[in-house]
């Protein structure tokens, strides 16, 4: 256990808060470790419908710690987010850091709804956290940005295969060369977050998109996501090849047969995720 992550659960929503306020909850072994035995079980358990990722006290995450960083480089052990320090080589360095970005492929992966709630903050790794998120709103006031050309650093937690996808090739490489800051407005602006609201309404709009998206036919959304992934990068034929697949097996679902009964009889449907 530990109070460098703050779990919540209720009403089929999970909330993961990373509470390290006092440095705008910068990364740390204890809030990764965490996080990587939160998430696996959060995407087993099905009486969670949505898993919502956020930081305290204002802020997100403000990616790695970078204090830290220059200590290590300073006494030469040059230790990264989950990469390990002094007395690793290489190797063991690399396969650390790419151990604890597992996060992000879970984030975007998991079966179910994923939402990034950003009130502040969200820098470095800790903004490829929330744009491993399948969702993401964000304050109006809040500032984002790459932030690893300002350290010296290239990246790490899946930021480059992500943000390209949400923002085009160009504006997503602009953004990491030159680490420019913006606000959740301009985010917005630009399709790299899906909602904005004013910062002190940004809680009950979070809480209401939240528990909209727990009220969704969740095997299905599980496939949707497997689909939209697999569109990245896949050919057309494979992608559709995929889609036939779900499309045949969430027609069994219980979600589906109930909505089908509600259409008929116009009612709302009422999902169980079964």
């Amino acid at each position: 256990m530990t109070d460098h992550l703050i779990e919540t659960q209720a009403d089929g929503i999970a909330t993961l808060t990373m509470n390290r306020p006092e440095v705008r909850n910068a990364m740390s072994g204890e809030m990764m470790a965490a996080l990587t035995e939160a998430l696996p079980r959060l995407a087993a358990d099905q009486a969670i419908r949505v898993v919502v990722l956020t930081g305290a006290g204002g802020a997100f995450c403000a990616g790695g710690d970078v204090k830290g960083f220059a200590s290590d480089a300073s006494s030469g052990s040059g230790a990264g987010n989950g990469s390990g320090g002094g007395g690793f080589n290489l190797e063991q360095r690399v396969q650390g850091l790419r151990t604890s970005m597992e996060l992000s492929r879970w984030l975007h992966e998991m079966p179910k709804p994923t939402l990034a709630v950003i009130p502040g903050a969200a820098a470095g790794a800790g903004l490829s956290l929330a744009l491993a998120c399948d969702l993401r709103i964000a304050a109006d006031t809040a500032k984002l940005t790459t932030a690893f050309s300002k350290v010296g650093l290239s990246g790490d937690y899946g930021g480059s295969y992500f943000l390209p996808y949400l923002v085009g090739a160009a504006k997503a490489r602009e953004l990491y060369f030159t680490a420019d800051v913006i606000s959740g407005q301009q985010a917005f602006d630009m399709g790299l977050v899906n909602k904005v609201a004013p910062a002190d309404h940004l809680e009950s709009e979070a809480q209401a998109f939240a528990t909209h998206l727990a009220g969704l036919p969740t095997v299905a959304i599980g496939y949707m996501k497997k689909n939209l992934n697999a569109a990245q990068h896949g050919s057309l034929s494979d992608v559709m090849d995929l889609e036939a697949m779900h499309m045949i097996r969430t027609f069994m679902t219980e979600d589906h047969k109930g909505a089908a009964q509600a259409f008929v009889e116009k009612r709302a449907p009422q999902f169980e995720g079964r």
